[in-house]
């Protein structure tokens, strides 16, 4: 048995539940017992608890790649640092001003590459990982020619 209830909505809701209702192909009443029946539902909590529960999880996953990533990057330029240091030999006095000047002049094209590189939009990761795969195709044609 179904009873009849009538009801104001606002005109924004109104729109959107005839929006709603048009795109999915059934009717306004459909949708306002289906919406009804969900919010009062006693496991409508658990529901929205465990759709909350999956997102966290995402983001944490999420987060961990972010924090592994910058502990490859901190490796790396430490390391770079490092040799950098062990193997280049400091240069006498004489010279010390032509370097400084040669390396701020470096440092400025540096930056203007770097300027260019983030405007592509394409990191180093997606070109490490295109030329892997390029290496691989190469490997595997290779293999199959002989």
């Amino acid at each position: 048995m179904r009873l009849k209830h009538t009801f104001r909505l606002p005109a924004d809701l109104t729109s959107q539940l005839d929006d709603y209702a048009a795109r999915k192909r059934v009717s306004k009443a459909i949708v306002v017992e289906t919406a009804l029946s969900s919010f009062l539902s006693p496991d409508g909590a658990d529901r929205l608890e465990a759709a909350l529960s999956r997102r966290l999880d995402r983001l944490v996953r999420q987060m961990e790649r972010l924090e592994r990533h910058a502990a490859i990057t901190n490796e790396t330029l430490a390391l770079f640092v490092r040799f950098w240091l062990t193997h280049t030999p400091p240069l006498p006095d004489t010279v010390q001003a032509a370097a400084q000047a040669k390396g701020a002049e470096r440092y400025e094209g540096f930056v203007e590459a770097l300027g260019r590189r983030l405007a592509r939009s394409r990191t180093f990761s997606e070109e490490v990982a295109s030329s892997i795969a390029a290496s691989e195709r190469v490997k595997d044609e290779e293999v199959d020619a002989d």
